[in-house]
């Protein structure tokens, strides 16, 4: 009997059978973590239908289950579970496809590894579905039984149809996703068709509304179905999957929280002073938000950053949990220009968050010492603060508080991003635990989108990377302060670029273009991608060019001269023809 699963309240029954057939082409399964990872992660069911004419479609039917219900729970938990789920399904896919090519069968796609796919995966507050082929999701609510998936299969004729997508089918698969909110109560159902054709919804509807001796055993009411199925004259597979959501959770992934909330907020620092493992050397800074002290690692003798809440938000748990999600962040970011959570090799008594340390300079006091930098110096920093931001958009997250003082570069010349107080991480925003940040980062460096209420994308961060290059240029911002105080689309919408472009050529026009794409206001009039940008900081833009096209002999002047060479030859030829 399945018991009910702390923590999510949620009930799973689960049953197949080969029916009539010799073999089950049919394959399912369901996971349920233990905390925190089924809050991060959730819960997820999962069942493939086999196609009949293939010989090896049940090792696509296994290997589809399998696959998603292992590497979905490997995913990083920044990700959105329409993300993670899709990379899964896609990398299942191409393996699929390239063993039906490398098969004896490859230009049959009926005989090939090939099967439909579908699953559920409950997450917080919300019920994700993932679909491909055939089988098909219902929703039980108030009474009324739902189909929420399509099917995606083309009817020739009456009777006579077949699948138009599927897993393994195409190199590359269209997913169906949607999303709906949970409620107490509901009833989810997986079948395969084997099922759903033999059994009318009324019957399936009230079998799970009647009244049981014995309500809670999913599994012996999966089996009833199938039999009633068997019964109505079913010859294919059957599979059936049940999920009862009993209650939700009161807030998803409270890990973070229950640490901010249990742990008390260590003694002032102060140099020499010992706790935990570490040894305080000096402080490095301090505001009014929290406190940072340069500390040596007693059983390494690695030195580390040490920052800690200011004692004025030690009653704020939305601080305190946005305080300790930096730290969450550093460790799920592996790239040498994105700062790192220092290794955790002890539990601790007292809330902080630890860190490397970076010896060098914020790019802020670097500029100070070296003004106006040229373009070269420049586009090497800016790339790999790009490299950076781009680590983060790999884990859907967004810096959203690219300056300066938030850039350090080490006594290598390394350059790291720091400071992930304002970062949006996507995968925690769908499980609705990330603080909205009104206008998060500085107002200087912040896309206008923000300012208007709006969501943002990678294309936010790559303005603020737009901003930060024509800063390191200028010293100057290039609408001045006018953003921050454009609060509505109209208003930025005269705001006037500052052209960029020296006459002493040091800032070449098709560089100034770059910049000019790059902060514009309306996000998708910028590059598509950092790397774009990138790109222009070195070559002229295709943009560019077709507006401003150089002249010939600039773009081509080989050919220009070679042409020239031509043209006297022949005046040459013409000339000594006369003559004689």
């Amino acid at each position: 009997m399945p018991t009910p699963h702390p923590g999510v309240g949620i009930r799973i029954g689960q049953a197949s059978e080969r029916g009539r057939k010799p073999r089950n082409q049919d394959c399912h399964g369901a996971r349920v973590p233990a905390e925190p990872v089924r809050s991060l992660h959730g819960v997820a069911l999962a069942l493939a239908d086999g196609i009949s004419p293939s010989p090896v479609s049940h090792i696509a039917s296994e290997t589809a289950v399998k696959s998603f219900l292992e590497d979905y729970y490997c995913t990083s938990e920044a990700w959105t579970v329409q993300t993670a789920a899709a990379r899964v399904i896609a990398a299942t896919n191409a393996w699929l496809y390239a063993q039906s090519r490398r098969g004896p069968h490859r230009f049959e796609r009926d005989r090939g590894y090939v099967c439909t796919f579908s699953a559920l995966v409950l997450r917080g507050h919300t019920a994700h579905l993932l679909h491909v082929g055939d089988s098909r999701i219902y929703l039980l609510r108030d009474g009324a039984l739902q189909q929420l998936t399509h099917d995606h299969r083309q009817w020739v004729r009456a009777g006579e149809s077949y699948l138009s997508r599927a897993l393994g089918m195409l190199d590359r698969v269209a997913v169906d996703y949607s999303s709906l909110p949970l409620r107490a109560g509901d009833v989810f159902l997986l079948a395969t068709d084997g099922v759903y054709e033999y059994l009318q919804p009324q019957q399936l509807l009230d079998a799970l509304l009647a009244p049981s001796d014995n309500p809670d055993d999913l599994d012996d009411l999966a089996s009833a179905l199938l039999q009633s199925a068997l019964d109505a004259g079913s010859p294919d597979n059957l599979t059936l999957q049940i999920a009862r959501v009993d209650h939700l959770p009161e807030r998803a992934g409270e890990h973070l929280q229950a640490r901010a909330q249990a742990l008390p907020l260590p003694p002032t620092p102060q140099a020499g002073q010992c706790f935990d493992g570490y040894r305080i050397l000096r402080a490095l800074h301090n505001s009014a938000r929290s406190h940072t002290w340069l500390a040596q690692d007693d059983s390494s003798g690695q030195q580390v950053v040490i920052k800690t809440p200011a004692t004025e938000h030690s009653d704020n748990p939305a601080y305190l949990e946005r305080f300790l999600l930096e730290e969450w962040i550093a460790r799920r970011i592996n790239s040498p220009h994105v700062l790192r959570a220092a290794p955790v090799n002890r539990e601790r008594q007292f809330l902080y968050t630890a860190t490397e340390y970076i010896d060098g300079q914020t790019l802020a006091q670097w500029l100070r010492d070296n003004p106006n930098p040229p373009l070269e110096t420049v586009r090497g920093i800016i790339e790999q603060v790009a490299r950076g931001l781009l680590a983060f958009h790999r884990r859907e997250m967004l810096h959203r508080d690219l300056r300066p003082e938030n850039v350090m570069i080490d006594r290598h010349g390394t350059v790291k991003l720091i400071d992930f107080g304002a970062v949006h991480v996507a995968g925690l925003a769908e499980l609705g635990r990330e603080e909205d940040l009104p206008i998060p980062g500085t107002a200087l460096y912040c896309a206008p989108e923000y300012f208007l209420g709006q969501p943002g994308t990678a294309r936010a961060d790559l303005y603020s990377l737009g901003i930060l290059t024509y800063y390191l240029l200028s010293g100057d911002y290039p609408y001045g302060t006018g953003v921050a105080r454009a609060r509505n689309l109209t208003a930025q919408r005269r705001l006037r670029y500052r052209n960029l472009a020296r006459d002493d050529g040091d800032i070449p026009a098709w560089v100034d273009a770059a910049l000019r794409r790059a902060v514009q206001v309306e996000p998708l009039k910028r590059q598509g991608e950092l790397s774009e940008f990138l790109y222009e900081l070195r070559h002229p833009g295709n943009d560019y060019l077709a507006r401003e096209k150089p002249p010939l002999l600039e773009r081509k002047p080989v050919a220009v001269w070679q042409g020239v060479a031509v043209i006297q030859l022949l005046i040459i030829l013409a000339l000594l023809y006369r003559l004689l």
